[in-house]
């Protein structure tokens, strides 16, 4: 139907008749001249009708905002005052010859530009219209390419393209499944997968050697800025590999996608372990923009007269750092350092320990704070473990190490952000040496990643150190947010036993969940290792998008529904009853 996209033309077209195709953007009337900027994914392109093509100038007169049109013109540059520098069409127009309305349309809900400023509701209930949005067209035309580069490049790499089940059993992976009723199998399940991870490590089993997959995923969990319930992620495995050989590959992925869409180099990325990762930033995906660090001072405290401060440094399970806000003291208002204190309640502080900084000269007389009069005796020395010179403002978190790190992590972040501390524009780094398990307050272990991540430890010397042992893991962290993660996995069927044993997964429980995995490694499987990019954050991240929602086509909300289509929904007795479920009736309330 059309010669030319409207967003395609250019000065090397003009004198050329073109058909375009596409919506009305903007109708205005300007002394009996017509002018149309007409859309579609390309781009914006001006058409002037006038009166002396009267058919067509009638017909366009009737037209109106997201009219669907065909339009056939010749392509002309514009009058040198008219000019718009700001588009890529805005040194020519189309003098329209011909139109044909190829559907009308109501009034969007919202105008389709980018000065529209609308709530998400709206926007996800009316997700065809938001989506014709240029900033969104734009967002989607970058994550298009993104993907063909991963794949162009790990085809490059050897690697095989193959797809994995939707349709499997539910496995313990850290969420809940989502459960798929089956018809054929009356009282039994079917469960959307939350990665593909036993399927890519069979396989290697299998002797592919190098997979990848753009595989969709689903986890039905609490949800935040950054989660969906399903979402994608680029899923690579590979054999006869060690760390390093994983990691090499996924970083020069990753440093290709920047070099060749964003024009950024990035030198071989930092390491740091999970340790210091926790120890000056609290967090394991550390936002390495910020030059904000946690220093611990609990080998200070622990004679002080001050209870907050004393019992935490003495407790194994505590944790009590410091973190030094250079200039804070003379930028912070008292009003601003009690909402700081509100914030971190937000994690589970119990508030907000503060020093400011007037005059060291001066020695304790020189620091301002209520708690000063109770660690007098350690005050100078604690301002110098952490660097303090005068305007500074340090916090204090002592209490349980968890809410520790919850809190001062999330307040080092938040006073990077509101006080625009950032040193560069994006900070890449790997954190490796992850801790194999992690211990509930019951005594129970869990793994930090999944169950069938290596450790680092031989099976001879596992149950001995299984405490303290380290996984072969690793995660690529961008600017705070983790982007992708991955480990060498478990090959030997002895260690994966000591691994659930450790986890209380009894052998009959294993057996019936991961059977076909544990028949698998029984039957020569390689050494093998791989790792998952988060697409959705990665591109949320490339764009500058506020959340995966503005990178998703049809997002879900933070509650898990579609507004745009009313899922989750009811279905009809006839087929609850083909599945053999029926539902239980819903409590009224009472009163």
């Amino acid at each position: 139907m059309r010669t030319h996209y409207c967003g395609d033309l250019r000065e090397q077209h003009i004198g050329e008749t073109v058909t375009l195709c596409g919506w009305v953007h903007r109708r205005r009337d300007h002394g009996g001249v017509i002018f149309l900027d007409m859309r579609d994914r390309a781009g914006i392109v001006q058409v002037v009708f006038d009166p002396d093509t009267q058919e067509a100038f009638a017909l366009a007169d009737k037209v109106r905002s997201e009219y669907v049109l065909k339009i056939t013109g010749r392509v002309r540059m514009r009058d040198e005052a008219v000019r718009n520098s700001k588009i890529p069409t805005g040194s020519i127009e189309v003098l329209g010859k011909q139109i044909e309305i190829l559907n009308q349309a109501d009034t969007p809900p919202f105008p389709v530009d980018e000065y529209a400023n609308v709530g998400e509701e709206v926007r996800l209930r009316h997700r065809y219209v938001d989506l014709r949005r240029p900033e969104m067209i734009e967002r989607f035309r970058f994550r298009s390419k993104v993907t063909s580069l991963m794949r162009r490049y790990l085809d490059e790499q050897g690697f095989l393209d193959v797809e994995t089940p939707i349709l499997t059993r539910a496995t313990p992976e850290g969420a809940r499944d989502y459960l798929v009723p089956s018809r054929t199998h009356p009282g039994q399940f079917f469960a959307l997968p939350q990665s593909p991870q036993l399927f890519k490590q069979l396989l290697m089993v299998a002797g592919f050697d190098r997979y990848y997959q753009v595989a969709k995923c689903f986890r039905d969990e609490d949800l935040r800025a950054d989660r969906q319930p399903e979402f994608t992620q680029i899923d690579l495995e590979m054999s006869f590999v060690n760390e390093e050989d994983v990691m090499g590959v996924a970083e020069g992925m990753f440093r290709t996608l920047f070099k060749e869409l964003m024009g950024v180099e990035f030198a071989p990325l930092q390491r740091m372990t999970y340790a210091d990762a926790m120890r000056d930033y609290a967090s394991d995906k550390p936002d390495l923009r910020i030059p904000l660090k946690l220093v611990d001072v609990a080998d200070l405290m622990q004679n002080v007269d001050f209870k907050v401060f004393a019992e935490p440094a003495k407790d194994p399970k505590g944790r009590l750092v410091a973190l030094r806000l250079p200039k804070g003291g003379e930028q912070l208002s008292r009003s601003q350092i009690d909402d700081y204190t509100k914030f971190v309640g937000i994690y589970g502080a119990k508030g907000l320990a503060w020093i400011k900084v007037n005059d060291l000269a001066q020695g304790v007389a020189g620091l301002q704070s209520p708690i000063v009069k109770f660690i007098e005796p350690i005050a100078l020395d604690l301002m110098k473990r952490v660097g303090a010179e005068n305007g500074d403002i340090v916090f204090f978190g002592a209490g349980k190490a968890k809410i520790v790190n919850d809190s001062m992590g999330a307040l080092r972040i938040k006073l990077g952000h509101d006080l625009k501390l950032f040193t560069q524009q994006w900070a890449p780094l790997w954190v490796v040496d992850f801790p194999m398990f992690e211990e509930g307050d019951d005594g129970s272990w869990a793994a930090c990643h999944h169950p069938f991540t290596q450790p680092k430890v031989p099976v001879e010397q596992f149950a001995a150190q299984k405490a303290t042992a380290t996984a072969r893991a690793y995660d690529l962290v961008l600017n705070g947010t983790e982007l992708g993660g991955g480990s060498i996995r478990i090959h030997d069927p002895r260690m994966q036993k000591a691994v659930f044993d450790t986890l209380g997964i009894s052998d009959e429980e294993a057996q019936e969940k991961f059977g076909f995995l544990l028949d698998a490694l029984r039957f020569g499987a390689p050494p093998h290792g791989g790792l998952a990019f988060g697409l959705d954050r990665l591109v949320m991240l490339m764009t500058g998008a506020d959340s995966i929602r503005d990178v998703i086509a049809f997002p879900k909300t933070q509650t898990a529904a579609c507004l745009m289509t009313a899922a989750p929904g009811d279905v009809d007795a006839k087929q609850l009853r083909e599945l053999g479920i029926r539902l239980r009736e819903k409590e009224q309330p009472k009163g």
